[in-house]
């Protein structure tokens, strides 16, 4: 965790979003233990932990209500929710109900612990792939408590030409959370494959993205995702940094 503040730092980004969840930083049964001690670690550097990812897609599962007590504890404002996995033609509006059943139990506890919760679109046989479920998802729900987490990589792969300017059109007053990566097509073997690639280099117009943004007076927290496969951490290292210089390029043109 010391190395990874030290390099987030160095970034000269204004904090993190730091994954809670089984796999990530901090394993669920142990955010309320450890949880503090890397809020206490990033504040050193100068770094806040503006928002945690989570796995989380209901109330009443495990570790759900202390990670939503432990983020308000130390203000973290923000918490990413897990996914629903799409079950195939013919369930989609079965789905959808249930979902919902479950974003209640959510709203309610955003709302104990006055925090902001994102639904992520997710491109793939996940629920939440099209903007348009989303916004049905989302319909009734108080956006300063259970909102949309939009990622435009992730836009662009399910419509690359004008789905994902439509989507963001239908979540404009809903959008809480905005993530940054990139995707390209690729044909290999086993078919064509959307894969991350460094930003600018893909399929996503960041410039144009922004602008929207900053029309709508977006103000949530921006969270740079450096998912890049098949490379050494070096690599990983190098191209994170030239995708947070490559944002903050597009920002101060567009300011």
């Amino acid at each position: 965790m010391e190395k990874l503040a030290d390099f987030i730092a160095s970034l000269k980004l204004d904090g993190v979003d730091l994954t809670v969840r089984p796999g990530g930083y901090i394993e669920p049964k142990d955010v309320k233990r450890k949880l503090p001690d890397a809020v206490e670690i990033f504040a050193s550097r100068g770094l806040q932990v503006a928002m945690v990812t989570t796995s989380i897609v209901s109330a009443d599962e495990p570790y759900a209500e202390e990670t939503f007590s432990a983020a308000a504890d130390l203000g973290v404002k923000y918490v990413k929710l897990g996914y629903w996995h799409y079950r195939g033609f013919g369930h989609l509006w079965k789905q959808i109900e249930e979902a919902r059943e479950n974003l209640k139990g959510i709203e309610r506890l955003c709302k104990e612990y006055n925090l902001t919760a994102g639904v992520h679109t997710h491109s793939g046989m996940f629920l939440t792939a099209e903007a348009a479920v989303v916004r049905l998802l989302l319909e009734g729900f108080d956006p300063e408590y259970v909102g949309a987490y939009i990622d435009p990589g992730h836009m662009v792969v399910e419509g690359g030409l004008a789905g994902w300017l439509m989507g963001m059109d239908l979540l404009s007053d809903r959008i809480t959370i905005v993530a940054v990566k990139d995707f390209g097509w690729f044909k290999t073997e086993k078919g064509w494959v959307a894969r991350v690639i460094p930003l600018g280099e893909g399929l996503v117009p960041w410039e144009e993205v922004f602008k929207i943004l900053k029309s709508l007076g977006f103000e949530g927290p921006v969270s740079l995702h450096s998912e890049y496969e098949e490379v050494g951490l070096s690599e990983i290292a190098e191209l994170t940094r030239r995708d947070a210089a490559y944002v903050k390029e597009i920002l101060r043109r567009i300011k």
